[in-house]
């Protein structure tokens, strides 16, 4: 029995930690050659030596997305080690600083839109440059709820998501008949690094903001990196063949409220 993307390559990154590396460990789980990329080298070599203790194959590139020469190097990397590149996941990003929208800084602004945002338009630009000249792909990117609503205090964070959802949608009517999928993954409060490091930096609040987000998830609880994974490689494969331009909540039913 094969699995979902058998034969196929992956690209993830951030795959370091959380959303990523659970994402490269699926995809290789389904059959996909992974590189994951990140500017976390341990996180990153940690997630290849996973895979590959379970028999899959994968390469490490370290990458800052926010740089346009590091992205196409990243990209190029993927070819020239494995002939191809199927599937893009662009997933990596940062929260930012939690202050209201005339408290952001500059720096803050910039940096979070620069991961967030403008790595998620590098990565397609180069991504879908490979893939139009193979005729085929499948790009996710990786989103948040927070691309749909507001987020009181990560007005950086919350803009970028939003813009996220707006190029995945513009990418995917440009390149729909040219045989390249453009879907959005939009995750909601999941139990990974980004949300620990939020709780860290409020060590006398953690309780209340982890009970004040989970009363508002109608699930009832934060969801699992898997979990995500498992729509994002689903997304990936042929059995998502007709679903383009999408932008799915996986959130424990916050944006149905």
């Amino acid at each position: 029995m094969t699995g979902l993307v058998d034969g196929k390559v992956a690209l993830v990154t951030g795959g370091g930690s959380g959303i990523g590396r659970a994402s490269a460990i699926v995809f290789a789980r389904e059959g996909a050659k992974v590189v994951v990329a990140d500017v976390d080298v341990k996180g990153g070599s940690e997630t290849v030596h996973e895979i590959e203790t379970s028999g899959g194959e994968a390469l490490f590139v370290e990458a800052d997305v926010s740089r346009s020469e590091a992205v196409e190097s990243l990209v190029a990397r993927t070819v020239e080690r494995f002939g191809k590149l199927n599937c893009g996941v662009n997933n990596a990003g940062i929260q930012g600083e939690m202050n209201p929208t005339d408290e952001c800084s500059e720096e803050n602004w910039n940096r979070t839109i620069a991961v967030n945002l403008t790595g998620v338009w590098l990565c397609m630009k180069h991504e879908i440059a490979h893939m139009r000249a193979q005729g085929s792909g499948a790009i996710v990117n990786v989103a948040s709820n927070f691309g749909f609503v507001g987020s009181p205090g990560m007005p950086a964070y919350s803009a970028a998501k939003h813009g996220v959802l707006g190029l995945t949608k513009t990418a995917a009517l440009e390149y729909a008949q040219s045989g390249i999928r453009v879907n959005a993954v939009c995750p909601g409060p999941v139990q990974t690094p980004l949300v620990d490091n939020m709780l860290i930096a409020q060590p006398d609040l953690a309780g209340e903001i982890m009970d004040s987000i989970t009363r508002r998830l109608p699930a009832g609880r934060l969801g699992r990196p898997e979990e995500i994974a498992e729509a994002i490689v689903w997304l990936c494969s042929d059995q998502a063949s007709f679903a383009t331009g999408i932008a799915m909540p996986v959130d424990g039913g916050f944006v149905a409220q």
